[in-house]
């Protein structure tokens, strides 16, 4: 039996995304710049793709630019803002973003940016207050992801944006959210959630790899990271891949119109593994318990020793057992780091090498979940079962 359970990392592409690829591919092979009749079917399989997109996340389709990735809509929110300027300014991050607003973030530190990352409590949640607390003269951006990837926490990111609006300062910083694991999975309009820029990205919703796309309010000013012919209203140079453009666009559509109907049946799925996995001595969850996104849960084992029992030793066993699921820690150079996210959290070094994430999906059925659950507690019976108690946090 072999169990998907890693759809946080990727989705498997829909039947009709491939069919609108192929069909683009065959059909609206052309340049959507050039003005000829091959360029213009090109371009309206493309604006086709941009209206179907901005539907999801309840955006004007002048509001979407296409990117190639869920990380460079996020850059290009990042650092588009932050090129405008010439000298550094100050920007607010969370303590629990993803490495591709964390990575340009301490770059632009590296630079003379003063970067303030909001704390986060012990399931993982930023405190709107401690924004209040963080905001200042200087302050350009602000920046916290929507779903955390790692342990499913979501942010209260409506509060947060109230906190920006009613600042007294002068000029209000702009809001950006990395929105790549909750879109799709959970409603969202960005008319009324308050942000100027929202990262999106296909193959996190059954969508083709390669895909993604930045929200970008109109009015709002951004430098683009690459330059050259102008497409993408000047924010994102080079010929759009247009049969990517579809895939992307099919796969928004099919989430907007089975969203509210998937959204309940992965938080059934959800809550069935959670209440499976929560009993046994050796799990304990991680991530907020009711504000998380529908699809995911994540446990960390509090009396491993970090060392011979990981997340990462676990991910192998269960992969040989034919389930896939995913760690929070990395691996670089054969050393074995905490993951930052739990760290964060307040977790020890030895408790944050320990996580693991199963995410669940389009595929994923009652059965799936009920294997996964008694195979992942036999492993862990037979690994750690003679592993010392230690401390946890």
């Amino acid at each position: 039996m072999q169990i998907y359970l890693d759809y946080s990392a990727t989705t498997p592409p829909r039947t009709e995304v491939i069919e609108a690829m192929a069909s683009a591919m065959k059909y609206g092979w052309g340049n959507p710049s050039s003005l000829h009749s091959w360029g213009s079917q090109a371009a309206t399989v493309m604006e086709t793709a941009r209206i179907q997109v901005a539907e999801l996340i309840g955006a004007p389709a002048d509001g979407i630019v296409f990117t190639a990735s869920g990380t460079e809509a996020n850059n290009l929110a990042i650092m588009g803002v932050a090129q405008q300027y010439r000298q550094p300014r100050h920007m607010i991050i969370s303590a629990v973003e993803h490495s591709a607003i964390a990575k340009p973030a301490a770059l632009l530190e590296q630079q003379g940016w003063s970067i303030t990352r909001l704390p986060v409590d012990h399931h993982g949640q930023v405190n709107p207050a401690d924004l209040v607390a963080a905001l200042c003269q200087d302050t350009v951006l602000v920046s916290v992801i929507y779903g955390q990837s790692e342990v499913g926490t979501v942010q209260p990111i409506s509060e947060l944006a109230a906190v920006i609006e009613t600042s007294n300062y002068l000029a209000k910083p702009l809001f950006h959210s990395d929105a790549v694991q909750a879109a799709g999975r959970l409603p969202i309009d960005v008319q009324t959630l308050g942000v100027d820029l929202l990262s999106i990205s296909g193959h996190k919703l059954y969508g083709p790899q390669g895909s993604g796309a930045l929200y970008v309010k109109p009015g709002t000013e951004l430098r683009a990271l690459i330059n050259g012919g102008g497409q993408e209203s000047n924010l994102r140079s080079g010929t759009q891949a247009v049969p990517t453009i579809a895939g992307f666009g099919m796969a928004a559509e099919l989430a907007t119109q089975e969203l509210s109907q998937e959204q309940q049946r992965l938080l059934g799925l959800r809550d069935r593994l959670i209440e499976q996995l929560k009993s046994h001595p050796e799990l304990t969850l991680t991530g907020h318990p009711q504000q998380r996104l529908p699809h995911h849960v994540s446990f960390y084992l509090p009396n491993a020793d970090g060392e011979r029992v990981t997340g990462k030793t676990l991910v192998r066993q269960l992969n040989l057992a034919g389930i896939g699921i995913s760690a929070g820690s990395a691996c670089h150079s054969g050393t074995l780091t905490p993951s930052p996210i739990l760290k964060a959290m307040g977790f020890s070094d030895a408790a944050a090498k320990t996580g693991i994430r199963l995410t669940l999906g389009h595929q994923t059925t009652e059965a799936d979940v009920d294997w996964a659950a008694m195979v992942l507690r036999q492993i862990i019976d037979r690994m750690v079962a003679s592993q010392p108690v230690m401390a946890s946090i």
